[in-house]
């Protein structure tokens, strides 16, 4: 599936023209209502409080980092992202719901242009360190090192700072768990230099991890190579592992039942082109070993005191804030899993940490933020079984509840039975959408979220002809 992204004659002569994709052809065609225009909208209340923060620094440009540099937009702020990578994406309502990540990218360029992001993205631009100034005390402002791809150095100072490199940046490689693989005749690498299939073609591949990204290169590689191996540390048989996370790829069973895609055992070692494993079996001639082994979470460039953790989570203030911050200036945005989408999940924090810059929600004590960050802990560890392995899992629901009753954008069923009992029976019954967070008057954009939430329906049937022709004529606020 391929897409076209309808820039204007204005983007097209800007520097902005680099982030034109040439393989995309003109396939689709977007809506230019897409999303609502919220920078028109003015909340009442903004006059009350006083600006305490200004120019505030986003650190990468993906998912987390552009719903972050829009949250400031729409609290007036001055946003400056720096995104270490070329173009966007860092690692529309017509679009399938599970869509591809070329379709993933060309949301992003259109979310960007749509909402006037990119003037406010320096792209090729990396983040060497950033510290606090030395009247940090007073001044809550930080320094923000830079380095460009041609190696120009800046120091630049904010008034706030919001992370949004993600928690796949570090790649995990566990080279002394596999002997002999630094000395393999083939190649290999891990699965966060995979970018498609291009040079597997007639090669055989040992895929190592079962997980999201094992499984969904196995898929993908075993339509051009000659044989796809996907080896797992995990027991065949177990019919339901709670303590795993589970793997989403529909493609996958068919592929395994066909024997394009054969599962191993654990790789014991790798001798020569041969790959062992602990069931005994060898297979020879191996020409690819894509190690899908998981990432290791770090923030180099932050000072080590902000770093530190409760169990095996950072600690963080709503996981956004680290609590022993003179003044709460510097924010971890997108640093979350769930069993829900991140989109909805990362505004919310944006939206939280840009009002908490401003003086508009106030933080308890920071005993307090630490006391409720050791229980949020402890709920969570008894809560899921695989917490070890995904330390940064929450609830989707009652997460998102909780922050919108700080901002204030929690749905009230009460006053929507009042004023529209049809809409308050779908927010009540219904799947839970973001548009839901952006029903309340004060709100920017609830003129818009109102229309969409009643477009619920495409979740209990996404793949209805009528219902995919509908929404290209509704609008998405996210």
């Amino acid at each position: 599936m391929t897409i076209d992204i309808n820039w204007s004659e204005e983007s097209r002569s800007s520097s902005h023209l680099a982030l034109i994709n040439p393989v995309h052809k003109q396939n689709r065609t977007f809506s230019h209502k897409l999303w609502p225009d919220f920078s028109r909208s003015r909340r009442p209340y903004q006059q009350y409080y006083r600006m305490v923060v200004q120019r505030v620094a986003v650190i990468g440009a993906g998912l987390s980092g552009l719903s972050c540099v829009k949250s400031c937009l729409e609290e007036g702020l001055q946003p400056t992202c720096f995104e270490s990578g070329p173009d966007l994406a860092g690692s529309g309502a017509h679009l399938p719901n599970h869509m591809h990540h070329s379709d993933l990218l060309g949301y992003l360029r259109l979310y960007a242009q749509h909402f006037k992001l990119l003037p406010h993205i320096q792209f090729k631009t990396t983040v060497q360190k950033v510290r606090k100034t030395p009247d940090f005390t007073s001044t809550g402002q930080w320094e923000v090192h830079t380095e460009t791809e041609n190696g120009q150095k800046q120091t630049h100072v904010f008034d706030a700072v919001i992370v949004c490199t993600g928690h796949y940046t570090q790649p995990h490689l566990p080279l002394q768990d596999f002997p002999g693989l630094e000395k393999f005749e083939g190649r290999y690498f891990h699965s966060w230099e995979y970018r498609n299939c291009e040079g597997l073609q007639g090669k055989r591949v040992v895929v190592i991890g079962i997980g999201n990204s094992g499984g969904d290169i196995a898929v993908e590689a075993s339509r051009v190579a000659e044989k796809v191996y996907l080896s797992t540390r995990r027991e065949r048989g177990s019919l339901v592992d709670w303590d795993q996370i589970p793997v989403v790829n529909d493609d996958l069973p068919a592929r395994i039942l066909s024997g394009r895609v054969q599962v191993k055992a654990n790789v014991k070692e790798v001798s020569g082109s041969s790959v062992v494993f602990e069931d005994g079996t060898v297979i020879d001639e191996v020409d690819v070993v894509i190690l899908c082994t998981g990432y290791d979470y770090s923030f180099p460039f932050l000072p080590p005191e902000l770093q530190s953790k409760c169990s095996f989570r950072l600690r963080l203030y709503k996981h956004i804030l680290p609590p022993a911050l003179e003044h709460p200036t510097l924010a971890v945005v997108g640093f979350i899993h769930t069993l829900g989408a991140i989109n909805p999940m990362a505004e919310m924090q944006g939206r939280w940490a840009t009002r908490v810059f401003k003086g508009i929600i106030k933080l308890p004590s920071e005993e307090t933020m630490n006391r409720e960050i050791e229980r949020d802990t402890e709920v969570m560890n008894q809560g899921f079984l695989c917490s070890v392995n995904t330390p940064l899992q929450v609830d989707y629901l009652s997460y998102m509840d909780s922050l919108a009753g700080q901002l204030g954008v929690r749905p009230s069923l009460l006053r929507l039975l009042l004023t529209d009992p049809r809409l308050a029976l779908k927010v009540w019954f219904g799947p839970c959408t973001p548009y839901q967070y952006r029903l309340t008057d004060r709100d920017a954009g609830a003129e818009h979220a109102r229309p969409s939430s009643a477009n619920g329906s495409v979740c209990f049937s996404p793949s209805k002809r009528e219902q995919c022709q509908s929404l290209r004529q509704s609008t998405c606020p996210n």
